[in-house]
């Protein structure tokens, strides 16, 4: 039960195994992945490939490419495009039409067969009270769209039936190739030489041609004619024949050439087929160019791709590693898209829709995060809720995504405030929180990374006040605390001393009569500080503008707030390579670079 392999790596296996006859089984693998399987698919693990390019014996864990897809309406489909080895369609179609009746799977509402030219497709229709990543993981589990393929390089050898690894099988095959050089060249010698005969008796057949002449004229059969040539020149029976039967126009001066340059270029390819046959680094090297050259004409492209992990790998492996735009409404919907769904526009463009909410209902959150990174939901309530990107539902952009309530367990008017994307929760970082009445505080990330599934206390917050921002800092930075009445309090980190998650924190910002914070930003690149007004109003000050004082100050003006351009309501630190996107309540979404933003001084409206 052998698997097949790729073309392509296993010449390049052939290559270096000849080059180096000492070479490992297991250093194999840096030129042969694993099995190829024309049907594709994912290899789950490396431990059964090591085991029989070792042993000539391993399990596989070979399973079909599955991927999930949300229309605008929310329905969500399993789209199967791969099937693992040797499997067929139809067995697979109606293994899961039997699951589903005796209901050891549960989600499912239809599956349809749509596959043509453009290859296979097999679309599995989630109920929309389901979960896809779930029923996806059962079909795994329960049907043939994953299965162990059991490999037993059992060949014959010698006559004699055995099981030999990976090193043993190419190198039976170079053997064998070596066999064929030889008795191919020993065959193409022996043709050679029996020509070159022949051509010497031409040649001296040519050079006494009038004597040959007389003898064959003088002869009474063509029986003595053969024998007299014999004895006159001491020609063999099958040069004395060659000769006899030679045509006429083999003595004009042209011919007489081409057979001198035809046993001129036959003594040199004696000599080279005898140099093969006395050499064997040229015999080897004949059979690496020959492998080149069958490299060359049918290369092709890996087929089936190999997964670090075990059979029960997270369903985040199977999913690209890309950016996403991830969007939550006021009312509580989330769902992300692709960030190149967003082109750019110049300033004062009128933006693309980007979602159809209700009227009643508007975007409060946008950011940007990796779909294999994880994200920290804060709450205004001092909550903090763990969610992979990958899990948050990808939909068109009109589409109003998916309530939160149904990934996160919050309360009934707990909302989301702030959140920060992490790959690593074993960074030396910290996660700083802010609250509406200028309370800062600042927790290791660690403490962050067992969650529970209702939740865990980012912070303790007193009666009257809310949770409004929280990132990531790295315990040397400077902070920007800003007010809806456009102050701004510029401090360092270490002014806040780290505490517990289940802590009150210390002031960051001491507040005006009738004022409240509205956001936070981490300096990082010195670069300008973007504060936007709730009417629409922007503009950049260059952070350097911002002198560091002390943590509890009452901050100085960063944005002038009159009734022209509304309360300030966000800061961010930018460069002028960066891309803003900016989101109204009325779901229209503008993405502009960050370069065509005016910079101007502190003590201004934009």
């Amino acid at each position: 039960n052998m698997a097949p392999h790729n073309l392509s790596e296993t010449c390049d296996a052939l290559c270096a195994l000849i080059d180096d006859p000492e070479l490992e089984p297991l250093k194999l693998i840096d030129y042969i992945q694993g099995p190829d399987f024309p049907t594709g698919g994912y290899i789950i693990g490396k431990q059964g490939i090591r085991d029989y390019f070792q042993t000539g014996y391993g399990k596989i864990i070979n399973r079909g490419k599955a991927s999930i897809e949300t229309k605008n309406n929310g329905q969500e489909s399993i789209i199967v495009t791969e099937l693992p080895y040797q499997l067929n369609k139809t067995l697979l179609i109606d293994k899961i039409v039997a699951l589903v009746k005796d209901k050891r799977i549960e989600g499912i509402s239809d599956i349809r067969d749509e596959s043509g030219r453009q290859g296979m497709r097999l679309v599995i229709t989630v109920k929309r009270n389901a979960d896809a990543d779930s029923v996806l993981k059962k079909l795994y589990k329960y049907s043939q769209l994953q299965v162990s393929y059991v490999i037993n390089n059992r060949a014959l050898v010698g006559g004699i039936p055995q099981v030999i690894n990976m090193k043993d099988l190419l190198q039976n095959y170079i053997d064998f190739r070596h066999e064929v050089v030889v008795r191919r060249t020993q065959f193409e010698l022996d043709n050679a030489e029996k020509r070159l005969h022949i051509l010497e008796g031409f040649r001296i057949a040519l050079d006494n041609i009038d004597e040959i002449i007389a003898i064959i004229k003088a002869s009474d059969s063509t029986q003595n004619a053969n024998e007299n040539l014999q004895k006159k020149f001491g020609f063999t029976g099958i040069q004395a024949k060659a000769i006899l039967e030679m045509r006429l126009q083999k003595l004009t001066g042209l011919e007489r050439e081409k057979i001198e340059l035809e046993y001129r270029d036959l003594v040199k390819r004696v000599e080279e087929l005898k140099s093969i046959l006395e050499i064997r680094e040229k015999r080897m090297q004949i059979i690496k160019d020959e492998v080149i050259k069958m490299k060359e004409k049918y290369i092709d492209d890996r087929r089936t791709t190999i997964l670090d992990g075990s059979a029960d790998i997270e369903t985040e492996d199977m999913i690209a590693d890309e950016e996403m735009v991830v969007t939550i409404s006021h009312e509580g919907y989330i769902k992300r898209l692709p960030i190149r769904t967003y082109r750019k526009q110049q300033r004062g463009g009128k933006g693309l829709s980007g979602s159809n909410l209700k009227e009643e209902d508007f975007i409060e959150n946008v950011f940007v995060a990796s779909t294999h990174a994880f994200i920290l939901f804060f709450t205004d309530l001092g909550q903090c809720h763990w969610l992979k990107v990958h899990r948050i539902p990808k939909v068109g952009r009109l589409a109003r995504g998916k309530a939160i309530v149904n990934l996160l367990q919050l309360e009934r008017n707990e909302r989301i405030k702030a959140y920060v994307t992490v790959r690593d929760f074993e960074l030396p970082n910290f996660v700083t929180i802010v609250t509406k009445n200028g309370i800062i505080k600042k927790t290791e990330l660690a403490a962050f990374s067992h969650p529970r599934v209702g939740g865990i206390i980012a912070i303790k917050l007193i009666e009257g006040d809310e949770l409004i921002d929280a990132r990531i800092t790295e315990g040397d930075n400077d902070i920007i605390l800003a007010t809806k009445n456009g102050f701004g309090n510029r401090f360092h980190e270490t002014d806040v001393r780290p505490q517990g998650r289940n802590s009150q924190g210390v002031i960051g910002i001491r507040l005006r009569n009738a004022d409240e914070t509205v956001s936070m930003v981490i300096v990082k690149r010195e670069g300008t500080l973007l504060s936007i007004s709730e009417n629409g109003y922007g503009k950049r000050t260059p952070i350097a503008d911002y002198r560091v004082t002390k943590r509890g100050s009452m901050g100085v003006i960063t944005m002038k707030t009159t009734k022209r351009n509304g309360n300030l309501v966000s800061v961010q630190e930018v460069v002028d390579d960066d891309d803003l996107i900016i989101i109204t309540t009325s779901g229209k979404v503008i993405r502009q670079h960050v370069g065509s933003i005016s910079v101007i001084s502190r003590n201004t409206q934009g």
